[in-house]
């Protein structure tokens, strides 16, 4: 893995704003500079795969990124069609992504698996092979497949990247993926956990090619660091204090600590207690000397670019704020 001092800079359209707003938010991402915009598929939000067509036809040069679709959402095949389809007409410019899917809503529309695990594992290898032009014949545990192939792959393959978390996923992202998506609240130790993870797979599976790590962050252009985390608090205290992202921070080596301030402390005054340091490695905040200290944390501990998540609530207004940060003068 060749280390980064600059990440490519990426920034995410919320799966809450309307669909209409999509368009003119490309078009203003890519006119800002930014590498990379990244849409979202969860489950009764928006389509991925039109949203990413859709940004895609409005722009020229931006990369546009899909995390993630749950594999087991669609049938392999016709995974492996709508990428052929926007890799044809748009080439080299769509990262798509595959992932577990939230369990809840997986159980909620009747598609969770017998093991998330091989569900992604045979979807990843399948959908590449489709891609390649191959035709295809599998008798798995989740999928069956008899002589199917794509009458239109495409010329130009993309990357598959996976949207996953811990060992086992990250592992099996290394054997059988082009990329890994890690969510929202990757500390810079997480990162190179992970990237440690993915070396183990590559490992198993002789494979020896660049591997893309991509990096979702939660970000705040405030007018100082005290003020960014101050509109980040709820949302990364939520995070830490519910035990949903454990782990990610257990790379931290914070576990213990806050172990005992569950035990201790509830409600707000739990809340309250989580140190700013914790906030200030969990998001991209503060001013712009702020976020270029921790772009190049993520770089260095291996990102290969970093997604820019903004608050929900602050619309898409943020957007020429953030480019302001990420690409303006810094002392």
């Amino acid at each position: 893995m060749n280390k980064r001092t600059n990440p490519r800079m990426g920034i995410m359209f919320r799966r809450e704003h309307a669909p209409e707003k999509l368009p003119d938010f490309a078009r203003r991402a890519e006119d800002a500079g930014f590498d990379e915009l990244w849409v979202v598929e969860d489950c009764f939000y928006g389509s991925g795969i039109a949203s990413a067509a859709a940004a895609l036809s409005v722009t020229s040069t931006i990369t546009v990124g899909l995390g993630i679709m749950p594999a087991v959402a669609r049938n392999p095949v016709f995974t492996a069609m709508e990428i052929a389809t926007i890799a044809r007409m748009f080439p080299g410019r769509f990262l798509p992504g595959l992932g577990h899917g939230m369990a809840h809503w997986m159980r909620q529309i009747g598609a969770f698996p017998k093991s998330q695990l091989n569900a992604l594992e045979e979807v990843t290898i399948a959908v590449k092979r489709l891609l390649s032009g191959e035709r295809l014949s599998y008798d798995g545990r989740h999928m069956q497949l008899d002589r199917a192939e794509l009458v239109h792959p495409p010329d130009r393959i993309p990357s598959i990247l996976l949207g996953v978390r811990g060992p086992k996923s990250l592992t099996l992202s290394g054997r059988v993926a082009d990329g890994t998506i890690l969510a929202e609240y990757a500390s810079p130790a997480y990162v190179s956990w992970a990237r440690e993870q993915i070396a183990d797979g590559q490992r198993q599976a002789g494979r020896d090619s660049d591997h893309q790590l991509t990096v979702f962050a939660m970000a705040c252009a405030g007018e100082s660091a005290a003020d960014a985390r101050q509109q980040l608090r709820p949302l990364v205290s939520s995070a830490i204090v519910s035990g949903k992202v454990d782990m990610q921070l257990a790379p931290m080596g914070i576990l213990p600590k806050l172990q005992a301030m569950r035990q201790s402390l509830e409600g707000q005054e739990l809340l309250s207690a989580v140190p700013d340091s914790w906030i200030e490695q969990l998001t991209i905040s503060g001013t712009p000397a702020d976020w270029h200290a921790s772009l190049a944390g993520l770089a260095a501990a291996g990102a290969d670019s970093v997604v820019l998540v903004p608050i929900a609530e602050k619309g898409v207004e943020e957007l020429a704020r953030f480019a302001e940060h990420a690409f303006g003068e810094h002392q």
